[in-house]
């Protein structure tokens, strides 16, 4: 099998590049959400003449929903000649904004020397390809596999998934899986067992208004926030950078426990894009932080929470301060069994393809692995695909080609293990 799995896929080189420019040439960014029913109409004219039967599904009411923004989702799956396991690939849609450094057109899609390039290119466009095509080479040799080949193109992944994994699994989209493979950009030689944990929240420092000039009559909200800064700085940084964990987190620095300004807010609003005048002098009377803890699997989530509360505690006594401490989202650590079906799976694939063992690894940022395991209670999930990890959410992001045709005959291979044990 494995000679005609490569043949069928070089045989497709063309169609992979195609496909990852047309997503790359949808901008979905996120957030706030935008263009996810045309992204999810690519994937699905793709899958159709292949035996899929597709559904789009909105999200309605989920964060960010909205009539402007609708949360679509795309499930397509294909039945085989005779029962069987099932096996889904899972790849969100959703990109992060463009930031600034581009040399060429974010959402181009132009090939250069052997790349595509664009943003999600990498994260995950380029993977979501790499698997449609992985599967069609698949049908053209194995046209009377067993089981089922399921597909999900999903919303929101960069805002917590939120409106895409969590929204289907909790109406049951992934019941019927055996097997779930995320093609997030990992690095083709790697297997991904699953990610640390994340806990966001909001700060908000109260003061008094008055003006700028008269700054002792108000009560500076952002000064408050300072002296929170001040505290985290020297008691809190250090004592996370000496955390380390088991669990293979890459790159190596993420072993740590991390904490990531991830907004700071105070006084007045920016002004609007055009407006040329000046600001109006006052004390700032509110000062909003959000704040993105990643921990690890041997911290527990009351702990982390705690640990942070008390730097707040603490700042109020460097100077006295109202303060707000709200939860937005969070999420547990999670890691598959090293010896689960599906990894064992992916493992034996990389080595036959790549010719050398798979490097087993837990990404430092989460993914829609979360809902699938806590939700969907199915801990058989990996992430798998083409693309360089550190190129994620960079200006310049691209995917190289050779890269999404040895992904596909991994893919490829490891769904033929998963769904014919026996055939070799």
């Amino acid at each position: 099998m494995f000679d005609d799995l490569r043949r069928a896929i070089l045989a497709r080189r063309a169609a992979l590049i195609g496909l990852t420019q047309a997503l790359i040439r949808v901008p979905t960014i996120n957030p706030p959400g935008e263009n996810y029913r045309e992204a999810c109409e690519v994937v699905a004219r793709h899958l159709q003449p292949l035996g899929f039967e597709t559904r789009f599904l909105r999200a309605t009411g989920t964060p960010g929903d909205s009539e402007r923004h609708p949360r679509w989702n795309l499930v397509a799956w294909r039945e085989g000649t005779r029962p069987g396991r099932c096996v889904h690939f899972n790849g969100h849609i959703d990109v992060v904004e463009v930031g600034h450094g581009w040399t060429v057109d974010p959402f181009g899609g132009d090939l250069i020397e052997g790349r595509v390039y664009g943003r999600g290119a990498c994260d995950m466009k380029g993977g979501i390809a790499t698997a449609v095509i992985a599967v069609e080479a698949f049908l053209e040799i194995r046209p009377d596999y067993p089981g089922s080949i399921e597909f999900s193109a999903t919303a929101d992944e960069e805002t917590g998934g939120y409106g895409g994994v969590a929204w289907l699994a909790e109406r049951g989209a992934f019941a019927g899986a055996d097997h779930v493979i995320i093609p997030e950009p990992l690095n083709k030689d790697r297997v991904c067992l699953g990610h640390r944990g994340v806990w966001w929240a909001e700060v908000e420092t109260f003061g008094r208004i008055a003006h700028g000039s008269m700054p002792f009559l108000g009560d500076c909200a952002a000064r408050h926030m300072g002296a929170v800064l001040a505290e985290m700085e020297e008691t809190l940084f250090p004592v996370l950078a000496a955390r380390r964990t088991a669990m293979p987190v890459v790159p190596a620095a993420a072993r740590a426990s991390t904490l990531n300004i991830n907004s700071l807010h105070g006084g007045q609003a920016e002004p609007e894009p055009g407006f040329t005048g000046w600001p109006a002098p006052v004390v700032p009377d509110r000062c909003r932080m959000v704040i993105d803890r990643r921990f690890l699997v041997e911290e527990k989530l009351a702990e982390v929470k705690a640990e942070f509360r008390a730097v707040l505690d603490r700042a109020t006594r460097r100077r006295p301060f109202d303060y707000a401490l709200r939860d937005m989202h969070e999420v547990l650590p999670t890691m598959a069994d090293p010896e689960a079906p599906v990894v064992v799976a992916v493992s034996r694939a990389v080595e036959r393809a790549l010719g050398r063992p798979a490097e087993h690894v837990v990404s430092p940022g989460t993914y829609d692995q979360k809902h699938i395991d806590r939700i969907g209670r199915l801990r058989n999930c990996v992430a798998y695909g083409p693309g360089i990890l550190d190129l994620a959410h960079q200006p310049d992001e691209y995917v190289a080609v050779d890269d999404m045709i040895d992904a596909a005959l991994v893919m490829g291979l490891a769904l033929a293990d998963l769904l014919e044990p026996e055939a070799g």
